[in-house]
């Protein structure tokens, strides 16, 4: 008499259905993206963290696949190995070859370029950078951050030529191009009026350890929150990511917050802007946690 084959039959059931092979995993599997939401873009820096292994990627997740799985967790990401040392364009191409359509990359700039010697004479090596294979991200190509060393202090006839020489188009694509000042001499009205005479923004550094300036100096915000706690599952609580879902949303809208460092009058509204927020360092176990709920509420 033959037996009835059962979907839910035990491992030791000979008459069973063999069960089906195991395939690989796609991209497709993790979903699609959160994309950016009314021109706001949350993420962390790179994606390459062993306790990242344990509260974010999934259980035996392989690590070659975890920029495709973050990338579909997060608008954007800070690629931070740029900054120790430039790529090869296959990288490039390959890393976003990995990401969703709509997902945007921003890159420390090599710090060899704005760490050490006189900025005035490193317009060539940022060139180099840019067109070293920065092309191969296409679309995916967002903000290029150049940061400043703490010790490097206001100094316009040396900056000023730096920024003059950075590449504003690429492939025909703008360039945006971001200044992180790490010196307090910078909250000056003078690296203001500098700043914005090129429109070259700078980054809102959410620290005590280094200068903290809101002003607008460019057309997009970027902002660094590094205040991420380890006892807080999410990183920050629930009231302190309301308040950066409400800056961010009033940044979009081409508003200033004004509860917020400035070194001069806060800038009247002006016409919508991109927004990348990063969570960066402090407890960066907890960042991508962090990130992802503030998309949620961002999105809400």
């Amino acid at each position: 008499m033959n037996r009835k084959r059962s979907a839910t039959a035990p491992a030791d059931d000979l008459f069973a259905a063999p069960a089906p092979a195991k395939t690989a995993a796609s991209a497709d599997d993790f979903g699609p993206g959160p994309g950016a939401v009314d021109g706001i873009r949350v993420g962390i820096g790179g994606w390459t963290f062993a306790p990242w292994r344990n509260n974010f990627y999934p259980d035996k997740l392989v690590q070659r696949r975890e920029l495709e799985y973050a990338s579909r967790r997060l608008s954007s990401i800070e690629i931070n190995g740029t900054f120790y040392s430039a790529q090869k364009p296959a990288t490039y191409a390959k890393w976003a070859a990995e990401t969703p359509a709509h997902f945007v990359f921003s890159l420390k700039a090599p710090g060899r370029i704005t760490q050490s010697g006189a900025l005035a004479r490193a317009g060539s090596g940022a060139r180099a950078f840019i067109d070293g294979g920065l092309s191969e991200f296409g679309a995916r190509l967002g903000p290029i951050l150049w940061q400043l060393a703490p010790s490097r202090r206001f100094d316009p006839d040396d900056l000023a030529p730096f920024l003059d020489a950075l590449p504003r188009e690429l492939d025909g694509r703008a360039l945006k191009h971001v200044l992180e000042v790490r010196h307090p001499s910078f909250l000056d009205p003078a690296y203001l009026a500098l700043a914005r005479e090129r429109r070259i923004a700078t980054v809102f550094t959410d620290s005590d350890e280094y200068p903290s300036l809101a002003d607008l100096t460019g057309d997009f915000v970027y902002a660094r929150l590094m205040r991420s706690r380890a006892a807080v599952d999410t990183g920050y609580p629930d009231d302190e990511l309301q308040a950066w879902t409400e800056r961010a949303r009033l940044w979009a809208r081409g508003g200033d917050c004004v509860d917020l460092p400035h070194v001069g009058a806060a800038q009247a509204g002006t016409a919508p802007r991109e927004v990348f927020v990063y969570f960066i360092s402090a407890a960066k176990a907890r960042n991508p946690a962090a990130a992802m709920r503030l998309i949620e509420r961002i999105g809400t």
